[in-house]
């Protein structure tokens, strides 16, 4: 037979063996019969040898492709690809020597010794028991107790028999095989129990062993000669399994073995790992002597540690420097903008002062004028006649022109139209048609520099316009609010009639009876001591009271509306000073302005409306400085407690509330504020606000007073001028050089006492406060009510509210109570945020897309400033990586699970860790962007934009020393696709962790979870409900897919090994997809549960 014919003969059996291992070969196919080699009996001829090799070669692959069908039928969680798989093990068509060796040695007789398709199931029926531990098999036809031939010694085989035939394809019967045993060739391994022969995979090295007589083991193998037979030798290789069991038969490290005869040390430049059928190139830059086993890639993470620290540095100081530009290129144009505008406003001042002088001078000479010619002759006075007449005869020089009149005539008109074209001009912009004119002009600015001359612009006329505001009247306030020419802000009347508060659980009252209203353009002042129910009260305005049950009458602009219903166009200020620390003073109200003002609303308007607040609230000077936080300092407190105010200032609110704003400030920055809060007032601005000892001059600036008693019953509702004159007249009287917030305050607390000729009290009050109204008094204050009247009848009506109370409980009851209050207080959150009331602001802000955009550039920002925090976050991973890879070295017996643990529980750490202060340190900030209406998706989808920066760049830094020190047979990518999926996953459970739990517990819990689900999900042997928690951990996941990475680059000899190695742990190399969608979607999940829970909290 010719080569072209050996070959044709080669592939087609090649392309008969892969229709097999895909399944079309079933273990009942009909018995097909090649030619026996025992029709041939010249092995020594070199011209039949080969056509021998070729027959024998083709049982082989009939033989290898049974036993592939087998491993996969059996194995299918451990072989994604039958045909590549079973090519890298048994593919001998480059070198059959082997084969044409063991023809020689049984003289042909090798057909009667290769194991059928039943003996190779009982052979791997016992090597996928679980529980198989040794290296024997359980008794069959030929090996049994009364039947134990040399044949089923280990490294032994017999033959069936001369003139007898063998069905290979036979998967039912054993066939007998007791004749002619001797030692297994070379290349193949013959079971302990077996009397048959199978080939060794490639990757293993199966020689015959030989004889220590030392230790009385056969070499390279660890079995011993049986005892009573002096004849029986060593043979060849007994068992292929797993490599903690049957190691010696594997290629050994630092040398390859091409043939399953042959191993070669590995040459220069190469390495070769344990059980190769090749030699491995090594990478440039890395040296690699002779019998390496592996490669050092350390230099290479070097290389890319210092690449990825090139590229950070380039983008960080690269967005530094821009931003850096950019701000100072603004800060240039706006000084020049302003120096201009106000260049221009001391312009027009000098000209206003040059013609009202001019006019003054025309009106002097005309009133000199008419003095003179307007003298009516007294004709009945002959001698003044005369004196007359002698005057006007007289020298040239006292006499008057009759042409005087007219020039003066005529320097007045002109002076008049002067003064019409400057006031025409002035008042050009209050005509519809200028102002439509106007308004587009302002939405085409484009430029900076002409939105910035605009805005100082207005500044400055508003500036000149303060002066004729300062003594209007509150009509006049409300008839420059309402002229439609001029209104900018919907108005909003708060009224509030019978508002009590009562605690739920301790049924004690917070408010009670409070009645009264906010008009708009006026600036409310909430007073009174301690425990008066302050912050309930403005709580209870602005819609915020959780754990409370309310009763009486909220009405905005005289309908029960829910002030929610106005969440755009209410401020509210927390008395704690909730801003962006590593912001500055105009990224934050700027911010809060793009969020909250109307979308339609050009840029050159908002930037005029932030200006105005920078400059009402005197923060020029550092606008540009950051806000600070408590471990970096910035601004001082008076200027971040105006910062405060100011987020709220920008959205141009109607109504604004404000708690505790002056708290902290001395008395000029306080008076800075309420000048500020006046100019609000004075657009129609309902403002309500607590205040906790004001100066004499600041208590001036008020317009109302609320005073409240301990309780929260109110004391006096009105005008704060007129507040002295009713406490007077019950005998309270504020002496001399005494604040009279200070002294109201001490009579509410006991501490002064009224005056001796009054018989009041000061828990009498309330109750005073009541009857003066003409109010319903509560039935458990009628008895004090009557004190003061002659008669109860007439102004005590019934009251349905009932006096505070409380029952004694049994602990059991106190329990329950507690349960319950806490029940109702979510149930409150909920009805608050997740049962949004209808928007009757009619102000359209932007949309959760455009809010996207306002927050992922101010994350950006915010990242770029804590550059220095995520250094030492990358710092960490790098020396956890480098620590981790050193301890994990050497895991081929577990495809690197072990290493690929410590990987999970580390970076799982790290990264949550590290993700918790994306959430845990603006947790406040948060709560009040979300309660006034911005978007919590926009906030949660920016963030995780942001952050993905860090999912991309964290497993590259980990994996440059990890993957340089353990250098798996997996690729960088595999392992960079799943750590990337890891990280992706843990930062979503961090950013739940800081949400639900207050930083302390967050940070507890992200130590926790990983250690206590990364222990469930390796522990191995788990059944029941551990293997089912098991299969919801994410470790379990990741685990699956750093193994299955890893295995699929074991062939060959490591089959067995690799499918015992996923049978045990529970993995299936089909799951590789699977566990990164999980992953991806473990994430997710976490996701879309913090955007729709993390408002109840």
């Amino acid at each position: 037979m010719s080569s072209d014919d050996e070959l044709r003969v080669a592939a087609s059996m090649w392309r008969l063996r892969g229709v097999l291992v895909l399944g079309c070969l079933a273990a009942a196919a009909l018995p097909v019969r090649t030619q026996d080699l025992n029709d041939y009996n010249q092995f020594d001829n070199p011209v039949v040898l080969p056509l021998l090799t070729q027959l024998l070669y083709s049982k082989v692959s009939n033989l290898t492709t049974s036993l592939g069908y087998e491993i996969n039928n059996r194995s299918s969680f451990c072989i994604r690809n039958p045909t590549r798989d079973l090519n890298n093990a048994f593919n001998f068509s480059s070198n059959l020597d082997f084969l044409s060796n063991c023809i020689k040695q049984t003289q042909g007789d090798i057909g009667q010794r290769l194991c059928s398709v039943a003996e190779l199931k009982f052979y791997f029926s016992y090597l996928f028991q679980a529980s198989a531990s040794s290296n024997y098999l359980k008794p069959n036809q030929n090996c049994n107790l009364s039947t134990w031939i040399s044949g089923c010694e280990p490294g032994w085989a017999c033959s069936i028999g001369a003139g007898q035939q063998v069905d290979l394809e036979n998967a039912a019967d054993i066939p007998p095989r007791i004749d002619n045993c001797q030692a297994c060739c070379p290349g193949f391994f013959c079971p302990f129990g077996l009397t048959c022969m199978i080939p060794c995979p490639l990757g293993a090295y199966c020689p015959l062993s030989t004889l220590n007589v030392t230790t009385g083991i056969c070499e390279p193998y660890t079995y011993q000669l049986p005892q009573g037979r002096p004849n029986h030798t060593c043979g060849g290789a007994n068992i292929w399994a797993d490599v903690g069991r049957s190691k010696e038969m594997f290629c050994s490290s630092g040398s390859h073995c091409p043939t399953t005869t042959d191993e070669i040390a590995c040459d220069s430049g190469h390495f070769c790992r344990l059980g190769s059928s090749s030699q491995q190139s090594c990478y440039k830059l890395v040296s690699c002597n002779a019998n390496s086993v592996n490669q050092n890639i350390q230099f290479y993470g070097i290389l890319l540690i210092a690449a990825l620290t090139t590229f950070l540095l380039i983008i960080y100081n690269c967005s530094d420097q821009l931003l850096a530009i950019r701000s100072r290129r603004l800060a240039k144009t706006r000084e020049t903008a302003a120096r201009k505008a106000h260049e221009t406003a001391k312009a027009r001042q000098r000209w206003k002062a040059a013609k009202d002088a001019a006019k003054r001078h025309a009106n002097g000479f005309q009133s000199q004028l008419s003095e003179r010619f307007s003298r009516k002759i007294d004709l009945n006075d002959p001698e003044r006649v005369q004196m007359m007449s002698l005057d006007s005869s007289g020298s040239s020089d006292r006499s008057v022109r009759p042409d005087g009149k007219k020039d003066s005539i005529e320097l007045m008109r002109r002076m008049h139209e002067i003064e019409d074209e400057f006031d025409s001009a002035e008042a050009s912009g209050s005509q519809p048609k200028k102002k439509k004119e106007k308004a587009q002009k302002v939405k085409d600015m484009d430029t900076n520099t002409r939105i910035f001359e605009y805005a100082y612009a207005q500044l400055e006329k508003e500036k000149a316009l303060e002066v004729k505001n300062k003594n209007l009247t509150f009509s006049g306030v409300l008839s420059k609010a309402t002229n439609p020419e001029l209104k900018k802000r919907p108005l909003i009347e708060v009224s509030f009639k019978d508002l009590t508060l009562t605690l739920k659980a301790k049924k004690k009252h917070l408010l009670r009876c409070v009645t009264g209203s906010l008009k708009p353009g006026r600036i409310a002042a909430v007073m009174g001591p301690s425990g008066a129910g302050k912050t309930s009260f403005l709580s209870a305005l602005a819609g915020k009271t959780v754990g409370c049950s309310t009763t009486g009458l909220i009405l905005i602009n005289g309908k029960q509306d829910s002030i929610r219903s106005y969440r755009k166009i209410t401020g509210f200020v927390p008395q704690d000073d909730i801003v962006h620390g590593n912001l500055t003073v105009e990224e934050n109200l700027w911010f809060s302005a793009k969020c909250r003002l109307p979308a339609h609303m050009p840029r050159a308007d908002k930037v005029l409306v932030v200006e105005r607040v920078i400059n009402s609230l005197g923060l020029q000077s550092v606008r540009d400085s950051l806000v600070g936080t408590v471990e970096k300092r910035g601004i001082s407190g008076g200027q971040r407690k105006r910062v405060n105010v100011g987020l709220e200032m920008v959205m141009e609110p109607s109504l604004l509330i404000l708690d505790e704003p002056t708290s902290g400030l001395d008395s000029a920055s306080s008076q800075l504020l309420l000048r500020a809060l006046r100019h609000e007032s004075l657009e129609g601005v309902t403002i309500c606000m607590v205040v906790h000892q004001p100066s004499y001059s600041l208590y001036m600036m008020f317009d109302d007073l609320i005073l409240l008693a301990k309780g929260g019953l109110i004391v006096y509702h009105g005008s704060a001028k007129k507040a002295e004159d009713y406490f007077a007249g019950l005998g309270i009287i504020v002496p001399e050089r005494v604040n009279p917030p200070d002294h109201f305050i001490d009579v509410l607390e006991g501490i002064v006492k009224p005056s001796t000729s009054s018989s009041v009290s000061y828990k009498d009050l309330p109750v005073l406060w009541m009857i003066h109204n003409g109010y319903m008094i509560p039935p458990d204050m009628r008895d004090d009510a009557k004190a003061f009247l002659s008669s109860g009848e007439g102004v005590i009506g019934m009251n349905t509210y009932l006096s505070p109370g409380t029952e004694d409980q049994s602990f059991v009851g106190e329990i329950w109570q507690d349960v319950r209050t806490h029940v109702q207080m979510h149930q409150d959150k909920i009805r608050l945020n997740l049962f949004s009331s209808k928007d009757l602001s009619n102000r359209k802000t932007p949309n959760v897309f455009q809010q996207y955009r306002h927050f992922v550039g101010r994350v950006g920002k915010q990242r770029l400033r804590d550059a220095r925090i995520q250094a030492v976050d990358y710092i960490i991973l790098l020396l956890a990586g480098a620590c981790l890879g050193a301890l994990a070295k050497g895991g081929d017996e577990s495809f690197g699970a072990t290493g690929y643990t410590y990987t999970i529980i580390a970076v799982s750490l790290l990264c949550q860790i590290a993700a918790l202060r994306s959430f845990s340190q603006e947790k406040l900030q948060y709560w009040r962007e979300s309660a006034s209406g911005i978007s919590s998706l926009a906030y949660f989808l920016a963030k995780d934009t942001i952050d993905h920066f860090n999912t991309v760049i964290k497993p590259v830094v980990y994996l440059s020393m990890f993957y340089g020190f353990t250098n798996p047979r997996s690729t960088f990518a595999d392992n960079y696709v799943v750590l990337l999926c890891l990280v992706y996953c843990v930062t979503g459970i961090a950013y739940a962790l800081a949400i639900f739990f207050e930083a302390g517990a967050a940070q507890l819990w992200s130590v926790l979870l990983p250690v206590i689900l990364t222990l469930i999900a390796t522990r191995s042997n788990s059944s029941g409900i551990s293997k089912i928690i098991a299969n919801f951990t994410y470790p379990k996941w990741a685990l699956q897919a750093f193994v299955i990475a890893n295995v699929e680059r074991y062939d060959g000899v490591w089959l067995i090994t690799r499918c015992g190695a996923l049978q045990t742990r529970g993995f299936d190399v089909n799951n590789w997809g699977t566990g990164i969608c999980i992953l991806i979607f473990t994430d997710e999940c976490q996701m879309a549960a913090i955007n729709s829970t993390s408002e109840f909290r």
